[in-house]
């Protein structure tokens, strides 16, 4: 039985948002990168109270990213920023007060909310317009920015209100193709998987994933094209203005 499509889900980086888009903005404000701000806050805050390198907290803060980056790519699992500095302090063998690592973990989660990323071309308006027929949601990891400043980014573009289901990484502790992920939306929606149309960068994380359940996915090369001679996706566009149009047709 073919199933139309009832629900839309939007991955956010590279898709709604331009990963690495506040770089420039940062760079013309004298700002260093993100990941040397980083380093440097954790510098700053545990030399407060014992004299450690540049060079250590460089070397631990590498190490803590590597062992991230495994994890939530072949495990499927994100530690939120709050476990990821606790690995790194132990690196160190150093702890802070609770009040400063409540700090400085805000001060990693907000980093993106200070300078904030551009948002895909077109990507407002055809929200907008599929919310009058769709029910809309977010999939998102959260690598950095929770689930909390993702919110944050996309009501300060007006976005917020069109979205009425969110699953993020940081909040349900799976990153996408975890199956646990896509079920949640489905259950969230209160829809067959079949009735699900997801859009995302990755055929990995967003075209494999929902279809080895049943939905439906869309590859959006908007920002960055990096699977579209191999993709699987039952459709795939560069521009916003066609997205309408090819829920529909999927509908047909």
């Amino acid at each position: 039985m073919i199933r139309k499509i009832k629900a839309i889900t939007f991955d956010l980086w590279d898709t709604v948002f331009v990963d690495d888009s506040d770089e420039p903005k940062r760079k013309a404000s004298g700002r260093a990168t993100k990941a040397i701000e980083r380093r440097r806050l954790v510098h700053e805050f545990v030399n407060r109270h014992s004299r450690v390198s540049h060079k250590i907290v460089n070397a631990v803060y590498d190490t803590a990213d590597a062992a991230f980056r495994s994890v939530w790519h072949d495990q499927h699992v994100t530690w939120t920023v709050a476990e990821r500095l606790s690995i790194i302090l132990k690196g160190l063998g150093q702890t802070l007060p609770e009040s400063e690592m409540d700090e400085l973990i805000r001060h990693h989660e907000e980093m993106e909310l200070e300078f904030r990323p551009d948002f895909v071309a077109g990507v407002h308006d055809a929200i907008k317009k599929l919310h009058k027929n769709y029910k809309l949601g977010v999939i998102s990891d959260a690598i950095f920015s929770p689930g909390r400043a993702l919110r944050t980014l996309l009501e300060g573009e007006g976005l917020l209100q069109y979205f009425e289901l969110f699953v993020f990484s940081d909040e349900i502790r799976y990153s996408k193709p975890e199956p646990v992920v896509f079920q949640t939306a489905f259950k969230g929606f209160d829809i067959e998987p079949g009735e699900l149309a997801h859009i995302g960068d990755r055929e990995h994380n967003d075209i494999a994933g929902p279809q080895s359940l049943g939905a439906k996915a869309i590859l959006c090369t908007a920002a960055i094209d990096r699977d579209s001679v191999s993709t699987h996706a039952e459709a795939t566009f560069s521009n916003y203005e066609d997205l309408p149009d090819i829920i529909e047709k999927l509908n047909q």
